[in-house]
């Protein structure tokens, strides 16, 4: 691991902590009690893909979700910057993490191949 992905994973830890952060300070109810599951940046730290735990939302309360944060967006930038004294913050894209169904659904598949192993065995 090199230096620069070093600095990297180290500015993805930070964003996560301070977008939660700032997303709690907001007025609209929804955004206050949205969960940052991850942060991903992209190489050069330009871009920062923020993803969101969506477990408690449905389709249309997503939508109005990444509407709004893409108009606070700004806001959320400004605190981190302030926060940490960058003088650059990385433009988010905000997305709903669906890699907690994916992998429910793996261990789901999973499972059902070992009873139809176990059941072929016996």
């Amino acid at each position: 691991m090199n230096a620069a992905e070093i600095k990297r994973l180290r500015t993805q830890s930070v964003l996560k902590e301070l977008i939660s952060e700032a997303l709690s300070s907001l007025d609209d109810e929804l955004l206050r009690g949205l969960c940052v599951t991850d942060v991903e940046c992209k190489r050069g730290r330009y871009d920062a893909f923020v993803y969101l735990d969506k477990m408690a939302f449905d389709e249309r309360e997503q939508a109005y979700i990444i509407s709004h944060l893409s108009r606070v967006n700004r806001h959320l930038q400004n605190h981190c910057m302030a926060a940490e004294g960058w003088y650059r913050c990385p433009n988010f894209h905000f997305k709903f993490d669906d890699r907690l169904e994916y992998q429910n659904h793996m261990n789901s598949l999973f499972s059902k191949a070992a009873a139809e192993i176990n059941k072929g065995q016996k």
